[in-house]
């Protein structure tokens, strides 16, 4: 299963992104280029989870959705007080760690999908109503234990959730959502036979850009220190083998609890940098960009996402 995962395309060409940092190749992916292919991305994910959640009562999303809610605020809590209590970080590092880490990665989500895809496992079609819930409560929380243990002024809780729900990714997933929920019989097969079918192509492209600004954060993670390394390595596993436990008490099915493990395990660096840098501006971003990215999401696309699914294997028969 792992070795099947590290020869698939996404991951092979995210590899050669990391080669292409490393070695100063002049490889470069436009900045446009790279902006047409999140934005189509995230908006595919939300309408693919609109047109699922068309068909789905709120009676089957109930329970997915408080566990995530509960998720989302418990991991910030628990990556608080471990890096806290035993990395000895400030206050404000620890608060931005946890707001990192209990937000997500949108692009983990992709490559979680596109892995099951390719296993021919099934899963909810309302995931990404839950990776668009589970975006916000995670940094909010984060920026709350700042200035509750700082008592620091700065930036309003109004406007930090304004800078969210305004967000790029926000706007995508839910008008995404909607527009997918909304849709006509019609209007779907169109949708099926042209919007959504470049969607692994894209994803395998963008993720070459992601390897070149991993690449770019070893460094980072070299001088973060050993501790970081450990840390970003472990909160992945524990995070997502709780969610996978969790998921599995409340009646998902095996490939949405891979999919909420996953995202649990997940670290944010596109909108929790956004956020933290606004609201958190004494937490230090070699700690929490250096962490999510150049460690955490390298480990999950590589081995987190078929560790996962071994676990569910293992859970679900």
């Amino acid at each position: 299963m792992l070795g099947s995962n590290l020869v698939s395309p996404p991951v092979v060409l995210f590899m050669v992104g990391i080669l292409a940092a490393i070695s100063r190749s002049d490889l470069r992916i436009p900045k446009d280029v790279y902006q047409i292919m999140t934005i189509y991305l995230l908006l595919v994910i939300g309408v693919k989870g609109g047109i699922a959640m068309g068909s789905t009562s709120l009676s089957v999303i109930f329970l997915p959705m408080g566990a995530t809610l509960a998720m989302g605020v418990a991991i910030p809590l628990s990556v608080f007080l471990v890096t806290r209590k035993v990395m000895k970080m400030s206050v404000e590092d620890s608060a931005a760690l946890g707001a990192h880490y209990g937000s997500v990665s949108a692009v983990t989500f992709m490559a979680c999908l596109a892995f099951l895809d390719a296993q021919g496992i099934s899963y909810e079609g309302f995931m990404p109503a839950v990776m668009a819930a589970m975006e916000i409560p995670a940094i909010l929380v984060g920026v709350f234990l700042a200035k509750y243990f700082k008592r620091q002024a700065g930036v309003s809780n109004k406007e930090t959730i304004r800078e969210l729900l305004s967000s790029k990714s926000i706007l995508l997933l839910v008008g995404g959502l909607v527009a997918g929920a909304l849709a006509s019989k019609e209007t779907v097969e169109v949708l099926n036979k042209s919007l959504i079918p470049p969607f692994y192509g894209v994803l395998t492209i963008f993720l070459l850009e992601m390897g070149m600004i991993a690449g770019q954060r070893i460094e980072d993670v070299r001088r973060a220190g050993k501790p970081l390394l450990i840390f970003g390595l472990l909160a992945p596993v524990v995070q997502g083998t709780v969610a996978m436990l969790l998921a599995y008490l409340i009646g998902m099915s095996q490939g949405g609890a891979v999919i909420f493990a996953i995202l649990c395990a997940s670290a944010s660096y596109i909108a929790a940098p956004a956020a933290v840098r606004a609201a958190i501006p004494a937490a230090n971003p070699a700690y929490y960009v250096a962490s999510s990215l150049g460690i955490t999401f390298p480990f999950n696309l590589i081995f987190g996402i078929p560790l996962f699914f071994i676990i569910s294997n293992l859970l679900y028969g």
